[in-house]
C-alpha cells in the first residue's frame, strides 16, 4: 500500500478504528467476557462497545496489541506502515522521529509489539523439502575478546539456526530462525521438530548435531572440503541477508532481544513478494494477541 492510500484509506482514528473492528470481529461484534454477538457502540466512550447481555464494556483495542496504549490509534496505524513499507525495516530512533514521540522508550516499545504481532500463533509448519544450518553473528562486550572463539566456539558470538522450505523446484518458499543455546544435538534437534513438518526431509551438512532426527527423513550433505554454500545454498543465502540486515539497519544485534529481531528478518522474507499484504497481516494478527507490557519485554516474558 502506497503512503498516498494509505492516508486516504485512514485519515483518522475512527477510520483505522473500524478497521480494526473488522479484523476483530469479521463477523460482527463478538462480547470476549461471554460470548454474547449483541451489542452496542457507546456515544460517550470512543471505539468502546457494549455488550447486551452482561454488560461489559470493550474498547476495539482491548486485548490486543495495542491495549491501554496512550498514544491514538492513528500513530499505530501509521507506525505499522513504516515497518511493513520499509523493505528494509526501521530503528526505534527513525520511528521516533517521525512519529514525533516523546521518548526513545515509546518507540522501542511499539516497535516490539509490532514485531511481537510478526508471528502468527498458529503457523504451519515447514513442510516438503527443509534446509536446516546454523550460523553465527560475531558481537562483544566488555567481558569478551575483540574476536569470537574460532570454529564451532560460542565465545563472543550470537548463534543462529536456519531453516528454509523449498519448492519441487528447489525455490525457496518459507524460513524459520531461532536463537541457539550451542550446536550440540541438544539444541538442534528441538529446533528442526518445531519449525518442520513430521515426515518432511531435512538436508543438512551433515554435522552430528542433526544425526538421528526422529520424525523427518534425514539427507546429511558431508560439505568436507566444498564450500558450505554450494551444498546449503538457500540457508547460506538467509545468513547472508540476515547478517547485513542486522548490521546495516540495527548496526548489530545484541543476545536480549535477538528472538524478536530474527522474528522481523522471517516476517520480512516471508513476504518479500506479498508486501501490500503485510501491513493487513501485522494488524490482523495484533488484533488476537494478548496484551504485553514494557516490563513483559524486559524480562522476557512476552
Amino acid at each position: 500500500m502506497s503512503r498516498a492510500a494509505f492516508e486516504a484509506r485512514f485519515a483518522d482514528d475512527a477510520a483505522c478504528a473500524a478497521h480494526l473492528f473488522a479484523r476483530r470481529w469479521p463477523e460482527g461484534f463478538v462480547c470476549p467476557a461471554c460470548g454474547g454477538a449483541k451489542g452496542w457502540e457507546l456515544k460517550g466512550k470512543r471505539f468502546t462497545w457494549e455488550c447486551a447481555g452482561c454488560g461489559k464494556q470493550t474498547s476495539v483495542t482491548a486485548g490486543t496489541v495495542m491495549h491501554r496504549s496512550h498514544l491514538p490509534l492513528r500513530t499505530w496505524f501509521v507506525a505499522a506502515h513504516i515497518v511493513t513499507s520499509h523493505s528494509n525495516g526501521i530503528s526505534a530512533l527513525q520511528v521516533q522521529a517521525q512519529l514525533g514521540l516523546g521518548s526513545y522508550k515509546t518507540a522501542w516499545l511499539l516497535l516490539h509489539k509490532l514485531r511481537r504481532a510478526m508471528v502468527a500463533p498458529h503457523r504451519s509448519l515447514l513442510e516438503d523439502v527443509v534446509e536446516a544450518d546454523e550460523t553465527e553473528i560475531p558481537f562483544r562486550t566488555k567481558d569478551d575478546p575483540p574476536a569470537g572463539g574460532q570454529g564451532r566456539s560460542p565465545v563472543g558470538k550470537l548463534l543462529i539456526a536456519g531453516a528454509v522450505e523449498l519448492s519441487p523446484k528447489g525455490e525457496p518458499r518459507r524460513i524459520r530462525l531461532a536463537p541457539l543455546k550451542d550446536f550440540s544435538a541438544a539444541s538442534l534437534k528441538p529446533f528442526v521438530a518445531s519449525v518442520a513438518a513430521p515426515g518432511a526431509t531435512v538436508i543438512t551438512d551433515g554435522w552430528s548435531g542433526y544425526a538421528g532426527l526422529p520424525d523427518h527423513a534425514h539427507e546429511p550433505k558431508v560439505v568436507g572440503k566444498m564450500a558450505a554454500h554450494v551444498v546449503l545454498r538457500w540457508t547460506h543465502r538467509v545468513f547472508a541477508n540476515l547478517k547485513r540486515w542486522a548490521l546495516g539497519v540495527y548496526h548489530g544485534l545484541r543476545s536480549a532481544h535477538l528472538g524478536r529481531y530474527l522474528d522481523e528478518f522471517v516476517f520480512r522474507w516471508n513476504r518479500r513478494r506479498h508486501t501490500r499484504a503485510a501491513f493487513d497481516t501485522l494488524l490482523g494478527i495484533g488484533a488476537h494477541l494478548t496484551p504485553a507490557t514494557y516490563r513483559d519485554f524486559v524480562d522476557q516474558r512476552a
